[in-house]
């Protein structure tokens, strides 16, 4: 007697996900020198192995192929920098900038693709990428305020200063893609200058006096 066939569902989602995976693969590498703009659905799917129609099983649009790319990419580094912050031991902002250059090495790709939409392409995707660093800031804020000392300072200075440690990330993630080699001198002399920068953040907050209502 055959045997009775092995269920698909799970053969069906991994599938699916590698399809998906496929296609954010195609348009970062396609829109890597051109812009997500100058990119058709077409290409996509055609550099992805299958069919446009397929492409809507997937998503609506390439705004919204955009728009996943650069939250997934986001969402993984706010979970890695949360775990930083809330890990035991000295969990501090060089713990954070070593995750942060790891992070934009290993998906260097997708971190050039936030670069250059974040200021012109597609404007849902652009919007993202601002709510995206909002959330991250949000988050730094937040865990700012249970750190002790600071508990009872204002949250508009915690935003602040989170809001400045947040564009000096930012600043170090445009300065790595412009490094060309891993592990160079000239990478080396950014992330020295960019821990150098967030030191003085935070000894500038040593020396704050908070507004109290």
């Amino acid at each position: 007697m055959a045997a009775a066939p092995a269920p698909t569902s799970t053969t069906r989602a991994e599938r699916k996900e590698r399809t998906r995976q496929a296609l954010l693969d195609a348009a970062l590498e396609l829109s890597s020198d051109r812009g997500l703009a100058g990119v058709s659905l077409r290409e996509v799917a055609r550099h992805a192995g299958i069919v446009p129609t397929a492409f809507y099983r997937h998503f609506a649009s390439m705004e919204e192929l955009g728009v996943t790319l650069t939250a997934d990419t986001m969402r993984v580094l706010r979970r890695l920098l949360r775990d930083a912050r809330r890990s035991p031991g000295p969990a501090t902002a060089r713990e954070s900038l070593r995750i942060l250059v790891r992070e934009v090495r290993t998906h260097e790709p997708a971190f050039r693709f936030i670069a250059r939409e974040r200021h012109g392409g597609q404007p849902e995707v652009a919007r993202t990428v601002t709510t995206e660093l909002r959330l991250l800031a949000g988050e730094l804020a937040a865990d700012l305020a249970r750190t002790p000392g600071l508990e009872r300072w204002p949250f508009d200075d915690l935003e602040m200063v989170a809001d400045l440690l947040v564009t000096a990330m930012l600043d170090v993630v445009l300065e790595l893609l412009s490094v060309p080699r891993p592990g160079s001198a000239e990478e080396c002399e950014v992330i020295a200058r960019a821990e150098k920068q967030m030191r003085l953040i935070l000894l500038g907050m040593a020396a704050w006096k908070p507004a109290h209502d």
